[in-house]
């Protein structure tokens, strides 16, 4: 790695770091960060009530059901419209929310609903719609499977239920009454509260039981969050109404929030230029990669770049062919320059990946990862990789490699991502490769089904552990994409998940990471993202939490 490289990946783990302890994140304080909090005294004049607040989604969310949603796009929509338990402040927190208070003894945990929580429509939100919707999640018989289902194994014979080998009666979680949920955890998990603000943990209205589709009209999306579904056009826009019922209504300030749906960074650009947008870029959105410098420079205070707890990788199919060979796998990752990539191609201050677990995240950058170590380890070696190649191409026997396709979701960054690294492919390991985009729900379906070779792919964060990282990799793992099975790794983060020793979770993080990466090359990570927009002057109280996600539902426009 390059000296410059290096000292920003030290410098991003001291900011990240630091901030990070509290699971949040940003490596520079901007106007358009400055939280969930309302004004007071002079500042509050400043607040200006009401108005539309427009940013761009990039495409159609897959599903606005909590139990079925699994990226970035869908879960923009779902914090605005629904609220968990708990939900993230500006530095990463978990603060109350639909739970008023709780209190934990050892495995349980109390929590005490807010009695003025309500429903869009008027109906009270209770301790029974966060009961049915996590067993829900859990329910064998649901269909699709959730694919976040293994988030609710921290509870009770969440998974023995998941698995069918328990009833729903025996799951960790209980409304004891209309405002109490009793949770009961199979081990002490640390960080359970701040998963009680992801939208897999969200409730749902109780007339989601009679109405499979009810996820899928705006009319019949019944929400508890600060905003709710005003209309819905298909693949073209959504528009969210404030939502009178909220039970911090008086802290919504926008009337309305409109979220477009264009796939194109440069018409996306031209909409911000021409005042049809207020934001503009990562995630959900993006700016064209070409403009990143101009706009840095001719637009100083609208472009902001933010550090986060996010991984861009290529995820191999260890199933098919090629690629249920490891040496062949290895190849392609041992072929490609990752700092040409970051340097030449995506030019937005990312730090290149040599490991999937990011800096930053706790008890990540001291205990189990040596950064420089491991770029020396995945350095470019082209005539080892070719060497790979030839030995894995030979144990397939192989004379010619079978024809292989990348696949990416539509996005102008993912092609050039993409043509870069098949450029890299085809020069230094002699390898022609296929790229094909698609939409995104397409894309997103064929790679949770294995329908691919290799596939973009990207992780952030659901909270600040490592194991938000690592026990997606697990046999069967509902977000398992490469479709990786190794016992020894499945063991190793099952300790994990059983002990509250630190010392002993982070080794175990470290056996299992360079199962993943140095024994297995299951994926190919390339950088650790940042967050690249424009922010318009006026727009305050934006901000996106450690993992990128973006946060408007306290943002206002200054007077």
């Amino acid at each position: 790695m390059k000296r410059k490289s290096l000292l920003l990946v030290l410098t991003l783990i001291v900011v990240l770091g630091t901030v990070l302890a509290g699971c949040g994140g940003k490596t520079e304080k901007n106007e358009a960060s400055t939280g969930t909090e309302q004004k007071t005294g002079s500042d509050a004049a400043k607040v200006s009530k009401g108005g539309t607040f427009r940013m761009n989604l990039h495409s159609e969310p897959p599903s606005l059901d909590p139990a079925q949603a699994q990226d970035n796009t869908s879960g923009t929509v779902l914090n605005a419209i629904f609220s968990g338990l708990t939900e993230m402040d500006k530095d990463g927190n978990a603060i109350p929310a639909a739970a008023e208070s709780w209190k934990e003894d050892g495995n349980k945990i109390t929590f005490n609903l807010r009695k003025d929580g309500k429903w869009s429509n008027g109906d009270p939100v209770t301790a029974h719609d966060f009961e049915y919707a996590w067993k829900h999640v859990l329910d064998p018989k649901t269909t699709p499977a959730p694919p976040y289902a293994y988030q609710l194994f921290y509870l009770k014979n969440g998974e023995n239920y998941n698995a069918g080998k328990a009833d729903a009666a025996s799951v960790g979680v209980k409304a004891v009454d209309d405002y109490t949920l009793e949770v009961e955890l199979e081990n002490p998990t640390p960080y359970f509260i701040s998963l009680t603000s992801f939208y897999t943990f969200m409730p749902v209205h109780k007339s989601a039981q009679t109405n499979p589709k009810w996820a899928a009209d705006a009319n019949t999306i019944i929400s508890n969050g600060a905003f709710k579904m005003a209309a819905w056009q298909h693949n073209g826009s959504i528009e969210l109404a404030k939502n009178e019922n909220y039970f911090a209504v008086d802290k919504v300030n926008f009337d309305k929030v409109q979220l477009a749906m264009i796939d194109a960074s440069a018409t996306e650009l031209s909409m911000y230029q021409t005042n049809q947008l207020d934001y503009t870029g990562n995630p959900t959105g993006e700016l064209p990669t070409d403009q990143i410098p101009v706009l840095k420079k001719s637009l100083p205070n609208e472009f902001k770049v933010q550090g986060i707890a996010s991984t861009y990788y290529y995820v191999f199919n260890n199933t098919v062919e090629p690629f249920d060979n490891a040496k062949i796998r290895k190849a392609f990752a041992m072929s490609i320059d990752r700092q040409q990539i970051v340097d030449k191609v995506t030019l937005g201050e990312q730090i290149p990946a040599f490991g999937f677990v990011p800096p930053g995240i706790k008890g990540e950058s001291a205990q189990f990862r040596d950064e420089h170590k491991d770029s020396e380890l995945m350095k470019p070696d082209y005539a080892e990789a070719k060497k790979l190649l030839e030995e894995g191409m030979k144990e397939k026997g192989y004379t010619t490699l079978p024809q292989i396709t990348l696949i990416h979701n539509q996005s102008d960054g993912h092609k050039k991502i993409a043509q870069a690294v098949t450029d890299m492919w085809k020069q230094n390991l002699g390898v022609t490769v296929k790229v094909e985009s698609q939409e995104w729900g397409v894309f997103l379906k064929n790679r949770t089904n294995g329908n691919y070779q290799i596939a973009r792919s990207g992780w952030g964060a659901d909270y600040n552990d490592p194991m938000t990282y690592l026990d997606m990799w697990v046999t069967k793992g509902g977000n398992n994409d490469a479709k990786f099975s190794n016992p020894e790794y499945d063991k190793l983060i099952k300790e994990a998940k059983a002990t509250s020793d630190n010392k002993v979770r982070m080794e175990n993080f470290a056996k299992a990471e360079k199962i993943l990466i140095q024994d297995n090359q299951v994926i190919l990570p390339i950088y650790y993202y940042t967050t690249i927009g424009l922010v318009k002057p006026n727009l305050k109280g934006m901000f996106h939490d450690f993992n990128g996600s973006i946060h408007f539902n306290n943002a206002y426009f200054e007077k």
